[in-house]
């Protein structure tokens, strides 16, 4: 059977999708079951990539690697005729209605874009901590709180969110300390006094290292020849936001610097649409999919309105009338 793609310009893809994560890959399905002509550009730093051990994403009681759920995603994508391509969009132009990507590799052309760009989590500046991520040093209590009941756990940062994880953290284990790392403590005077009233040790001195074995952490070493022993750190140090390609097409970015979407993930570009950890969509994999589904769904409705008003399905449709069965058995022609 012909599909409406088709007909279409060859070199002009109805949808690109910017960003290989887990709500790329999930806009890609939609799109792909939705038969549109999709191209997932990726450059291959999905934060997925981070996570031995996803504990949270439906359908996985014994929890699934972010490398998995990746290679899933893609395979589940292909499957449905997304194509893929390995490559960096460093800028992106308008013409005529289309836009103009300006890859590492080469140019692509779309009439609609999704930017899955996502976030970086900056890690503590501490030797040794890098090669613990995912494992024994985490970003996300809600991810992985759960991971680490009855441990004993440090909390890295000086501000108001490094107290409120150390606060958040005693729902999972009795043993939970604040460690600014040398930097001096700017959380407010609230903060402090919640810090006293629930008897939270601080140390504010730098750490010097981090002792591991096999990416589990052992110990904090610190200045004045102090050694704190750690199972587990926790790092608000603060994100990212990959927001470059939204704001060279002028879309406007919440106080947080996010980038601002409705409820159907549109940006406030006309044809521009932005899911997952880019947006204020609290950096989950389950949200970041359900976001690329709402966007994919919201643009799939998007190219459809446009065919009636441009007439290009009515092209599709002489298509079909005239290669194709178009009147079940028994029905009445029209």
């Amino acid at each position: 059977m012909i599909s409406h793609k088709d007909l279409d310009d060859p070199q002009t893809r109805e949808v690109i999708i910017i960003g290989g994560g887990i709500a790329g890959l999930s806009a890609a399905i939609y799109l792909g079951r939705a038969q549109r002509d999709t191209l997932v550009i990726d450059s291959g730093h999905s934060m997925a990539k981070w996570e031995p051990v996803v504990g949270n994403y439906l359908g996985f009681p014994e929890g699934v690697s972010g490398d998995e759920l990746l290679e899933y995603g893609r395979r589940q994508a292909e499957a449905h005729d997304v194509r893929f391509a390995e490559d960096e969009i460093r800028s992106i132009s308008s013409e005529d209605e289309e836009f103009v990507l300006h890859g590492k590799e080469r140019d692509y052309r779309a009439k609609r874009l999704l930017l899955t760009t996502g976030i970086f989590h900056l890690p503590p500046e501490i030797p040794g901590v890098k090669e613990c991520l995912g494992h024994s040093m985490f970003f996300c209590k809600d991810c992985d709180g759960f991971r680490v009941r009855e441990k004993r756990i440090a909390i890295c940062g000086a501000n108001n969110e490094a107290v409120e994880y150390a606060l958040g953290m005693l729902h999972y284990s009795a043993c939970v300390m604040i460690a600014t790392n040398g930097e001096e403590p700017r959380w407010s005077q609230q903060h402090s006094e919640w810090i006293q009233e629930y008897e939270i040790p601080v140390h504010l001195e730098r750490i010097h290292d981090v002792e591991h074995r096999d990416r589990q952490i052992l110990r904090l070493r610190m200045e004045g020849d102090r050694e704190v022993k750690i199972d587990n750190i926790f790092t608000t140090r603060g994100d990212v936001f990959h927001t470059e390609l939204a704001e060279s097409l002028g879309a406007e970015l919440d106080e947080d610097g996010q980038v601002r979407v409705d409820d159907q993930m549109r940006t406030t570009v006309p044809r521009v649409y932005a899911a997952g950890c880019v947006t204020p969509a609290n950096c989950q994999m389950i949200i970041a999919a359900g976001q690329g589904a709402t966007a994919a769904q919201a643009m799939n409705r998007d190219l459809f309105e446009e065919s009636l008003r441009n007439h290009s399905l009515r092209q599709f449709r002489d298509v079909q009338l005239r290669d194709e069965e178009t009147v079940p058995e028994g029905a009445a022609a029209v």
